[in-house]
């Protein structure tokens, strides 16, 4: 299994991003990238069932879409890949599991477990972008990212749900720490300008960055560890789950490029579809 992914880790690394691409061009997409628990007051974390059946008997599934459905899709994934293992299907195996590993690491990030993704409630525009993009830039250098061999687990369902519920738990300091520094900051010191290309771009300062990580105590580098930990985990439980097929012969034969052309084709596309589409505000 190690083997088979370290050979395809380009094409991993390249499509990890699609789910991201077809937000605005695939129906449905855009609702299993996050989950507005607080849409469903202080108890959401007890009161939603871990299975899609069941949130849909008691919520409906219209409500669900509406609010995000993360983690009831990262098991429907998982379903989905552990299928493909059994079919020994190449194709099938790398798209969904560059699939599953973004939507694992979406449930990883606090601002996606709130309505509030962005700070667009609390004046705090753009500290999704902050946490999730310019905190790693900075400091991805310092994480430490060996995690060691994956794990099987028992119960995906209530694995994903934990993870939701610790992105949540940490969401409360994402907002509040940028705020505290914000008013403590001078405010031609939170920004800066820095050219990226051939384009002069408005971003958080480095020493405001800095000093927000710190307030954080390394939490985007844990909330990192933990998505890639899990990223492994379920991959490994899936193709164990499928009976261990030998994934040697699926990693030496066929044709390479027919599978590029048809992920190619897939993504011409998606972008053909979303030049019809307006895009709304990330979440």
């Amino acid at each position: 299994m190690q083997g088979f992914y370290k050979k395809y880790i380009d094409y991993l690394s390249e499509n990890a991003v699609n789910p991201d691409q077809r937000r605005y061009a695939v129906p449905g997409e855009a609702e299993r990238h996050f989950i507005d628990l607080d849409a469903y007051g202080d108890s959401a974390l007890n009161n939603l069932p871990r299975h899609w059946q069941a949130a849909v008997r008691k919520i409906g599934e219209d409500s669900l879409r509406k609010h995000g459905i993360v983690p009831w899709h990262v098991q429907a994934a998982a379903f989905q890949l552990t299928a493909a293992f059994k079919e020994k299907n190449r194709p099938r195996i790398l798209r969904i599991s560059a699939d599953l590993g973004h939507y694992i690491a979406d449930a990883h990030v606090p601002l996606h477990t709130t309505r509030n993704y962005n700070g667009q409630f609390t004046g705090q525009e753009g500290i999704h972008g902050f946490w999730e993009s310019r905190l790693p830039e900075l400091f991805a250098g310092q994480y430490d990212m060996w995690l060691g061999p994956a794990i099987y687990r028992k119960d995906i369902a209530g694995d994903i749900w934990k993870a939701v519920a610790a992105s949540h738990s940490a969401m409360d300091s994402v907002l509040l720490f940028e705020k505290q520094l914000t008013e403590a900051f001078k405010a031609d010191k939170k920004f800066s300008f820095e050219l990226r290309g051939n384009t002069l771009t408005r971003t958080y300062s480095h020493e405001f960055s800095e000093k927000y990580h710190l307030m954080l105590g390394r939490q985007v580098e844990r909330r990192m560890r933990a998505s890639v930990q899990m990223v492994g985990d379920v991959w490994y439980t899936c193709w164990v789950d499928a009976g261990q097929p030998d994934l040697g012969p699926l990693a030496n034969a066929g044709d390479d490029n027919a599978d590029q052309n048809a992920e190619s084709a897939e993504q011409q596309t998606w972008l053909q579809r979303l030049l019809n589409v307006r895009p709304e505000s990330d979440n």
